[in-house]
């Protein structure tokens, strides 16, 4: 299933895009460990310039596929396969975090849970005007703690308690009001302003780029990594939880969920 994750080089730009879009590129293990896979080979490429992270479809990211999590919790192992989820998704984090080119999340649609994690690891967030955000994780009992310290790193503590606690939707709009969207266009106008960014960005040194963007993210306190593999361990454990049980089992039953406690 190679094609979960196609990739084009448009001369020195590789475009990746999540390609599942009768599920709304929600992400399964195996789309994961392909982003790590490419992000691994584009890290060792010297040609390329910029990456851009998109998708096809509708939807940017719904998020982690929820028939796969189900899987996890009925699994004997279940603990394990958890731990194994964080860990590739940690991963593809990380490495798109620290790719020594710019990247940009050309974000279309829907951009939830997970997807969230994805679009702020990037460096540039262009957003269309139909997009939101959203991270309704603690409404199915579990925790965005993989994307919490980039949402901090982003936009910081004060606003990132909205979108962490509220369960409510931002649209592109608001986000870029907060500084998670650097740029809002339509629709039709996604790939055009994308391009126009990457243009402007291969009008720079290469070196300079990559040694500005590792010195960004040593002013910016140069933790992330930490944290990522911090916050990884308390993903999967929040996952084992009743409520976490409870709140995968409410949510593909389309009912309100009984929490242990109101």
């Amino acid at each position: 299933m190679s094609d979960l994750v196609e990739m084009q080089k448009v001369g020195s730009v590789v475009w990746l895009r999540l390609s599942r879009p009768e599920k709304r590129n929600a992400l399964m293990r195996q789309t994961l460990d392909l982003l790590s896979q490419r992000l691994i080979e584009l890290e060792s490429d010297p040609t390329i310039r910029a990456l851009v992270l998109a998708a096809n479809g509708p939807a940017f990211c719904a998020g982690m596929d929820l028939a796969e999590m189900q899987q996890r919790a009925e699994s004997p192992n279940s603990a394990n396969e958890w731990q194994q989820d964080s860990q590739v998704y940690c991963d593809v984090l990380s490495k798109l975090y620290t790719l020594r080119v710019p990247t940009i999340a050309a974000v279309n649609g829907a951009s939830v849970a997970g997807g969230v994690g994805l679009v702020l690891a990037c460096d540039f967030v262009i957003a269309t005007t139909d997009a939101f955000f959203a991270l309704p994780e603690p409404m199915r009992g579990i925790t965005a703690a993989m994307v919490t310290p980039l949402l901090v790193h982003r936009i910081g503590p004060g606003a990132a308690n909205r979108l962490l606690l509220s369960g409510e939707r931002w649209s592109a709009e608001q986000g870029q009001a907060v500084g998670l969207c650097h740029d809002v266009v339509a629709a039709d106008q996604l790939n055009d302003r994308v391009t126009k960014l990457t243009d402007s960005i291969q009008s720079g040194s290469t070196e300079a780029l990559a040694i500005t963007k590792a010195h960004l993210q040593t002013m910016a306190g140069g933790q992330m990594l930490d944290l990522l593999t911090r916050s990884m361990t308390v993903s999967a454990q929040a996952r084992e939880t009743p409520d976490a049980r409870e709140g995968l089992d409410a949510f593909l039953q389309k009912r309100n969920p009984a929490w242990q406690t109101q």
